[in-house]
């Protein structure tokens, strides 16, 4: 009970910052046949429920290789998307009427004692995407495949404030009445940038990015994307990080890969501070800056317990509040992870690193390095040629990068006068 009252207080504020937020979700054809579906329909229906406005895209890819299958038909593919003959469209139509009717199915249910209690939903579609076909490209008549060309901006956004759930399946019309059969990724990326979505939330296999060792990569803008790519080359988890990419490009704030295989990817993913999957966004998830009045709050929940532990000096409330402009910290999603202050000696061309703090959750990650380089980044612009360190418990770290002990006879007087021998501290120094 005490982990679930825990968990649910530091999702509080995702849970407020949701709220009236447009989400597009795209889940492939693997995902709605994956045994983890049941878990991924209850965890919308609880974004619903919180007041998330949700579009959901979903896909048919295995559903109409099975339909083609049963058919005797042969599935055709140029650069890896699907030759869509007038046979093909057929088991196109299909396999998405089907699916689409079963999702349907899924998000009505109202049994007792089942997450879906009580739920009554409305889901609402139509004809709101637009498709042009893709034509003839080096030689290849794609047929009845094509891609978006415009998604009704007005009508999804009618449904979503009246509290549907919009879901869009992978076939778009032509305004002479055709019907194309499009990749859901296409369908979802041009949604989220019509819409000015706040994410594209993006299913796949895996938890996220995997990198060439086998993690996870976490956090990704969408510059780095192209290498990525080509390090994957031609398989679905590319597909997924260059829709993700594109997205941000086209103004979405943020984009995230999550699995379907695992249950409570998708929640984990939006109401925890570290997320599960594979983020893309413009700016970064992770910031280091000078501090601000703001801040205060936040330093003391991050200094108070190495406060009461001896390990730093207590400041109260005020004194943070006056030498505010000292600090610099490190921001993760709105809260602060690490601090450390910079105080100029006076009569001096010295200065004292002072109150390097990084919160336990998030240490070994670089942090107290990233602060080192910024508090002597920030000495020399001030012309600062030496920089002092007074600590009890953490002299072999700064050793490790380039301080020396020094003593109290090598300190300014300003600060020498200061000096608390009770507390003993160790004195280092570092050449600027």
């Amino acid at each position: 009970m005490p982990e679930y009252v825990n968990w649910l207080r530091h999702a509080s504020p995702y849970i407020n910052a949701h709220r009236d937020c447009t989400f597009v979700v795209m889940l492939p054809g693997d995902g709605v046949e994956h045994p983890n579906f049941g878990n991924i329909v209850h965890d919308l229906v609880l974004l619903h429920s919180l007041g998330v406005r949700l579009v959901l895209v979903h896909g048919s890819r295995p559903q109409i290789e099975t339909r083609l299958a049963a058919r005797g038909l042969t599935p055709h593919y140029h650069h890896g998307m699907r030759i869509t003959d007038a046979a093909t469209l057929e088991c196109v139509i299909d396999a998405v009427g089907q699916l689409r009717i079963a999702i349907e199915a899924r998000l009505s249910m109202d049994m007792a004692s089942s997450p879906m209690q009580g739920s009554r939903l409305r889901v609402a579609g139509g004809n709101l995407v637009t498709a042009r076909p893709i034509g003839v490209l080096e030689g290849v008549d794609y047929h009845h495949t094509g891609e978006v060309r415009r998604v009704d901006r007005k009508g999804i956004n009618r449904l979503l404030d009246e509290r549907s759930i919009v879901l869009l399946s992978p076939l778009g019309y032509s305004p002479t009445g055709e019907i194309f059969n499009l990749a859901c990724e296409d369908v979802a990326t041009r949604a989220a940038i019509d819409l000015g979505a706040d994410k594209l939330l993006l299913f796949g296999e895996e938890k996220g990015l995997i990198d060439e060792h086998g993690r996870l990569v976490r956090e990704l803008r969408p510059q780095q994307v192209p290498a990525h790519l080509q390090r994957l080359g031609s398989n679905y988890q590319a597909e997924l990080l260059d829709a993700a990419a594109q997205a941000c490009r086209g103004g979405v704030a943020r984009s995230h890969i999550v699995s379907y295989a695992e249950d409570g990817a998708l929640l984990t993913e939006l109401f925890t501070r570290d997320g599960g999957g594979t983020l893309v966004a413009q700016e970064q998830f992770e910031v280091v800056r000078e501090a601000a009045i703001e801040d205060v709050g936040g330093l003391l929940d991050l200094i108070s317990p190495l406060e009461e532990q001896g390990i730093l000096v207590r400041r109260s409330r005020e004194v943070l509040e006056r030498e505010i402009e000292q600090f610099s910290v490190v921001e993760r999603e709105g809260m602060i992870i690490a601090c450390a202050a910079l105080y100029q000696i006076a009569d001096s061309d010295a200065g004292e690193l002072a109150c390097l703090a990084v919160n336990p959750e998030y240490r070994h990650g670089g942090r107290g390095d990233e602060l080192l380089e910024r508090i002597e980044t920030r000495a020399r612009a001030q012309g600062l040629k030496t920089l002092f360190v007074l600590t009890t418990r953490t002299a072999h770290w700064f050793r490790e990068r380039g301080f020396v002990p020094s003593s109290v006879d090598r300190l300014p007087s300003a600060r020498a006068s200061l000096y608390n021998y009770q507390r003993n501290s160790k004195i280092f120094e570092k050449a600027l």
